[in-house]
């Protein structure tokens, strides 16, 4: 049937300011996120001295772990403050949070500076990211939904596009360090680097948000007093299936934020090659995603979501195996790039599909949490399970076998989806 709706330029124009505003948020969240996992190595050197090599990096990733652990509590409280009080109050709200965990990050000293207190200092960095993230991808996936006049999943896809900017750029500093910094400059200045630059960011981002209206969908939506109860009595279901269907696009950003600690540690490859892949995949999400958007327009975004994980149950082996059979920079790049293949297709339509299973009045809480329930449980944690699981098994396959798991869990969360919800 043909789309008869007349867009006028003044939404398209909000629409478009839309998108800027929520991918300068996405941009800082996952810079910081991406900086941090790729100096992961720099850290636990700086941060667990006194742990042996294998054993500090758990200590670093537990840390990162913890952050997701808050996540659902940040987007609990932050979700439903954006179901009473408007989806811009949210957005402004949980940027102030991001920059503040993120100069936490950046000032932080070290273990030869304060002893034990550097690694509770950076501890608290991250929690106060995880908690400001925790709100942040569901207050700005429901903005950019209700903003958006038509072509919901191209408009929301550019949240996921920003994070292949970040996922790009977090990745050009970490081969540019490396590359041009001697390792001594590198552990002592040269990590904090990123993280100040990141900062940047914020300012723009909060004088964007300043200018914005609230959406019309919203002020016009019955509100609320108690959307978690709502959320957890009338759609229980709803939130499981979106939390397991979150599972392949969480896995497969970790995957490729893994690579630079998997190919320093276990197959003796420069993290130059790593990060080199982490730029062409993050290149790949950007350019590649708003066209993704633009076919789960046209034929429904759970087609596309389930064709991807697929492709990520079939590739998973044999992508790892390549790699470690054929221990060579081109070989990790393209495994990286085909990581970020998959990627695109599955993470793009990902917020159109979880913003059509909750009402405008719920969205913002819906959002929040079944996005970081999924996260922190699919996700967040994978970074410290496969540093685990090569430590346990002594096996360079292990991490296949995790990502093969999360694609089966996320197949049966988009059969629900599609069966029991009727989301195309």
């Amino acid at each position: 049937m043909a789309n008869t709706q007349v867009v006028t330029k003044a939404q398209i124009s909000a629409a478009r300011k839309a998108v800027v505003s929520s991918s300068i948020g996405a941009a800082l969240e996952w810079f910081d996120i991406i900086v941090y996992a790729t100096f992961a190595v720099v850290i636990a050197e700086n941060f667990y001295p006194e742990s042996n090599g294998t054993f500090g990096l758990v200590l670093t990733f537990a840390t990162f772990a913890l952050s997701y652990v808050i996540r659902p509590l940040g987007g609990v409280i932050l979700g439903s403050y954006a179901d009473r009080k408007g989806r811009k109050n949210a957005l402004t709200l949980t940027l102030m949070l991001m920059m503040l965990g993120t100069l936490i990050m950046a000032l932080a000293p070290t273990y030869a500076q304060v002893g034990v207190w550097g690694a509770v200092i950076i501890l608290i960095s991250r929690l106060i990211q995880g908690f400001s993230a925790g709100g942040e991808f569901g207050t700005a996936t429901a903005f950019l939904i209700e903003t958006a006049p038509n072509k919901k999943a191209f408009y929301s896809s550019w949240q996921v596009a920003s994070q292949g900017a970040s996922m790009l750029l977090a990745s050009a500093f970490g081969y540019g360090l490396t590359q041009w910094l001697s390792k001594e400059d590198l552990y002592s200045w040269g990590w904090r680097v990123p993280f100040f630059v990141g900062l940047l960011i914020g300012p723009v981002g909060l004088y964007i948000r300043a200018k914005l209206d609230e959406t019309e969908e919203f002020m016009q939506s019955e509100k609320e007093h108690a959307p978690l109860k709502t959320l957890v009595v009338n759609h229980y279901g709803r939130l499981l299936a979106g939390a397991a269907v979150i599972g392949v696009a969480t896995i497969s950003v970790y995957m490729i934020l893994y690579m630079p600690t998997f190919a320093v540690k276990n197959l003796g490859i420069p993290a130059t090659a790593a990060f080199l892949g982490g730029v062409v995949a993050g290149l790949i999400v950007l350019v590649g995603v708003p066209f993704v958007g633009h076919l789960a327009d046209r034929v429904g975004p759970a087609r596309v979501m389930t064709y991807a994980a697929v492709g990520a149950l079939l590739l998973a082996w044999p992508l790892f195996k390549l790699m470690v059979s054929n221990p060579t920079v081109p070989v990790m790049v393209v495994v990286i790039a085909l990581l970020g293949v998959i990627m695109a297709f599955y993470f793009g339509p990902l917020p159109a599909l979880l913003s059509s299973l909750f009402p405008a009045a719920i969205r913002g809480t819906g959002l929040a949490v079944t996005y970081n329930v999924g996260v922190t449980l699919l996700g967040g944690i994978a970074p410290l399970v496969l540093t685990w699981l090569l430590s346990i098994t002594g096996s360079l396959n292990a991490p296949s076998l995790y990502y093969m798991a999360i694609a089966v869990i996320s197949l049966v969360g988009l059969y629900f989806v599609r069966k029991r919800y009727l989301q195309a």
